[in-house]
């Protein structure tokens, strides 16, 4: 059998929880290649919101495991809150949550290393959002870096204080008021590592290419998005591991010709949280209106989102990275109410008109040149095809298709995963 992929192809926030959730009774397994606890994948249900963050989104079906890859990074402390706060679900946790054993682990001197380092750029900030991920992800580069693998090891307290200590002697050299109580840290986190060693380690790559060979059918969960891409992001304002579909061969330990569908999930309209250029922001009321109907605070950090059109320079350049085979369209009841739409169909750069994304996309060098549309006014949020859709509505997601030549398949018109309307 192949894997299919599903990922973000903006700046994250798109809806990959919801959409994961929604596909998950496609597949046997579903696993998480790349990220740490910076994710937040929103799920709604029965009335329930549930934010996840290192656990894949599949965990609340019954016939589905769910891994957490090679590629992730994880923190035993905000995990164990997770799993605790799974407990009201009766989820039978040990049988469906399997954790590689080359997953990374976040120290607690990580994430005081993050908040040391963020601090010591005063301005210069790009929005990390501390949980210590950069650091995780320099160490696992450096080679010197403790995975949950090295927790079934007698030595591991040993390993942990050598890696600590020189941690120490790094947040020192920052040189900034950093306020913490070590100790109280280091107790929560191997509380916290009692706790994880009590779940099922597996060697994930191993496991997840027998799956294949026996049929079984598997879905690559990403976090963040294309464009927060160590590589292929707007560098330096990026996260520290490949979001992109590379990352999910490198993160589960998959071979490229076993990938059969990339799902590529965006919105409407395009967000941003934290630094960074976003050349169609919007400043005014349609902006703020955006913010406001479509709730636009990260489900993790609560930082309020930056909004502006429908950027299709940007977004080509995803779908093209990551070779997406099919478009799922979120949050198009937030446009609701809007006379005209504006989407961004080419940049001024330095001058002259371009149709892909350049090197640098500061405000300085890049100008974006829209297009209008007309909008709609109806409420989608009760509809359940997508010939009751307003022609507006379909005339925006054919014109998207034809720009970025692959199908929408999916168009989400509320959080709730039965507000899901297949095309």
């Amino acid at each position: 059998m192949t894997v299919d992929l599903l990922l973000g192809l903006q700046w994250g926030d798109e809806g990959k929880g919801k959409i994961v959730d929604v596909l998950t009774s496609k597949y046997d397994i579903i696993a998480r290649f790349q990220g740490g606890p910076n994710a937040g994948h929103t799920l709604e249900f029965d009335g329930i919101k549930h934010v996840l963050r290192t656990i894949p989104s599949g965990i609340f079906h019954k016939n589905s495991v769910n891994i957490i890859g090679n590629g992730v990074v994880m923190d035993p402390v905000v995990f164990q809150k997770e799993i605790e706060g799974l407990e009201k679900f009766n989820i039978d946790i040990q049988s469906r949550l399997l954790i590689s054993r080359k997953a990374h682990l976040i120290l607690p001197t990580h994430r005081l290393l993050d908040a040391a380092s963020e601090a010591s750029k005063g301005k210069a900030k790009i929005g990390s959002t501390l949980k210590g991920i950069g650091p995780t992800y320099m160490d696992k580069t450096g080679r010197n870096g403790l995975r949950v693998g090295d927790i079934e090891l007698d030595n591991f307290e040993e390993l942990y204080r050598h890696l600590a200590d020189k941690h120490q002697a790094m947040i020192d050299f920052y040189n900034v008021d950093l306020q913490y109580d070590l100790a109280e840290l280091e107790a929560e986190f191997f509380a916290a590592v009692k706790e994880l060693k009590k779940l099922t380690f597996i060697d994930s790559e191993e496991y997840l290419n027998k799956a294949m060979k026996e049929g079984k059918t598997i879905l690559a969960e990403g976090a963040q998005g294309s464009l927060l891409d160590i590589d292929f992001g707007t560098y330096p304002f990026v996260t520290s591991s490949n979001t992109t579909a590379a990352g999910a061969c490198t993160g589960l330990g998959i071979a490229p010709n076993r990938v059969k569908d990339v799902f590529g999930i965006f919105k409407a309209y395009t967000t941003r949280v934290g630094s960074g250029p976003f050349p169609t922001e919007l400043f005014d009321e349609d902006g703020a209106t955006m913010a406001r109907v479509g709730n636009e605070f990260g489900s993790v950090t609560g930082r309020a989102r930056r909004c502006g059109w429908l950027d299709l320079v940007a977004l080509k350049y995803a779908v093209q990275v990551n070779g997406v085979t099919a478009l799922y369209m979120m949050k198009g009841d937030v446009l609701s109410g809007f006379d005209t739409l504006k989407v961004c169909t080419a940049y001024k750069y330095k001058g002259q008109e371009i149709n892909h994304l350049p090197y640098n996309i500061e405000p300085e060098n890049v100008e974006p040149i829209f297009v209008e549309k007309k909008g709609w006014a109806a409420d989608l949020t009760g509809m359940t095809t997508y010939e009751q859709l307003p022609a507006e509505l379909k005339e925006y997601i054919e014109f998207i298709e034809k720009e970025l030549e692959v199908p929408i398949k999916v168009v989400s018109v509320g959080p709730d995963r039965t507000q899901t309307i297949m095309k």
